[in-house]
């Protein structure tokens, strides 16, 4: 059995043991982000689906680069780091392209993956910031929280690429 779909995304664990199976859910998520963004020009990642939405593909590349750093290296590592894109990452940046945007996004994916190395999944964090500013959240939680993040996303990124050019599916 092949471990990649057709469209080159890795297939997520079905069974197994709860680490590996919530990575490998991670990892389908993130490179469905990616897939979502390929094929486009400058114009059409920087357009939104309909008003008074202003989501664009490229803001959730962006947004989701923050998310990154957010979970893992600010509540799960500790770490004082600025913000990337501005404070919800979907502002954009006219002389920001995707390429920058995925390059850093996939900086960020890998400076997680690492956090992550060798730590238990029941390992803590704290939440910094926001309404639930302080409270105390595990690597398990993180990642649960991390796959929901992406497939909600991924939901949006579908209806935007779907306004583009009539793509669906994946």
């Amino acid at each position: 059995m092949t471990s990649l779909l057709p469209d080159g995304r890795p297939i997520p664990l079905m069974t197994g043991d709860e680490r590996p199976m919530l990575e490998s859910w991670l990892a389908f998520h993130r490179a469905t982000l990616e897939l979502k963004c390929q094929g486009l020009d400058d114009a059409q990642l920087r357009s939104a689906s309909a008003a008074p939405s202003q989501v664009t593909l490229l803001g959730l590349v962006q947004h989701l680069a923050e998310v990154e750093r957010n979970w893992f290296q600010r509540a799960l590592a500790g770490h004082d780091v600025p913000a990337l894109f501005g404070p919800s990452g979907f502002e954009l940046d006219a002389g920001r392209g995707l390429d920058e945007a995925l390059s850093t996004w996939r900086r960020e994916v890998a400076r997680g993956e690492e956090l992550c190395a060798g730590r238990s999944l029941d390992d803590t964090g704290v939440i910094r910031g926001g309404p639930m500013d302080g409270i105390e959240v595990s690597l398990r939680w993180i990642l649960i929280h991390m796959i929901e993040e992406y497939a909600r996303h991924n939901g949006h990124a579908d209806i935007v690429r779907e306004h583009i050019d009539g793509a669906t599916g994946a």
